[in-house]
């Protein structure tokens, strides 16, 4: 494995960590929060994506390799890298903005929103991550569009937008290690690894399946 590969990775998720806990902090409410994620991921990906894939999110990687588009060494050597990139975001944003202000807002840890059971939480992350490695999949593997960073930071955004007041919407077990590390919040951290394991292994079966049934090109009729 190229180390360059694992700090593609770890900067990455440095990067989303960094950038999503200190919208929270700075009251950038839902809609900046969402962004902040999104544009993280994309300006990434677009980045950093022809080094390693981009993918800075082990559900992602373990969703790839679950359908054959990437070998389980890969993911192994990536997940490790994933989450030291998501410890280091988590105590850079400490650093930046100190105890008080980032425990203020709970140190940005994912938790089920108020008044939401953990059942209702764990089922919003596997929908969420679902749709999010249904788009990684079809968009950056199958289609390999040149835009597939964006595409993929805006489907963060909208899963932020629709999931995050029920269950912050991390969609990520690394978004949600960094920040549990940093607090030493870990009470409902079990669900933001296997809710969107589940979800990111539901979308990557999803998006093979459906692309079995895509219509093949016909070629023209010769004269």
């Amino acid at each position: 494995m190229l180390p360059q590969k694992l700090i593609a990775e770890a900067i990455g998720t440095f990067a989303l960590i960094f950038a999503g806990v200190l919208a929270i902090t700075n009251d950038a409410g839902l809609l900046g929060v969402a962004f902040a994620h999104g544009l993280a991921i994309a300006v990434m990906a677009m980045a950093l994506g022809t080094v390693s894939g981009g993918q800075f999110n082990p559900a992602v990687s373990i969703g790839l390799s679950l359908t054959g588009n990437q070998d389980w060494r890969t993911t192994a050597a990536f997940i490790p890298a994933q989450l030291v990139g998501a410890a280091l975001g988590a105590f850079a944003a400490l650093a930046t903005v100190g105890e008080a202000k980032l425990s203020a807002v709970g140190y940005g840890v994912a938790n089920p929103g108020a008044g939401i059971s953990v059942g209702g939480a764990f089922l919003m992350e596997v929908i969420l991550t679902a749709f999010l490695v249904l788009v990684v999949v079809k968009v950056a593997i199958h289609q390999r569009s040149v835009m597939g960073g964006l595409i993929v930071g805006l489907t963060i955004v909208v899963d932020i937008l629709a999931g995050g007041p029920i269950s912050g919407a991390a969609m990520n077990p690394a978004r949600s290690f960094g920040p549990a590390l940093v607090s030493g919040d870990w009470a409902n951290h079990w669900i933001y690894w296997l809710a969107p394991i589940i979800g990111a292994a539901l979308g990557a079966f999803i998006a093979e399946f459906t692309e079995g049934l895509r219509p093949k090109t016909v070629p023209p009729l010769k004269n």
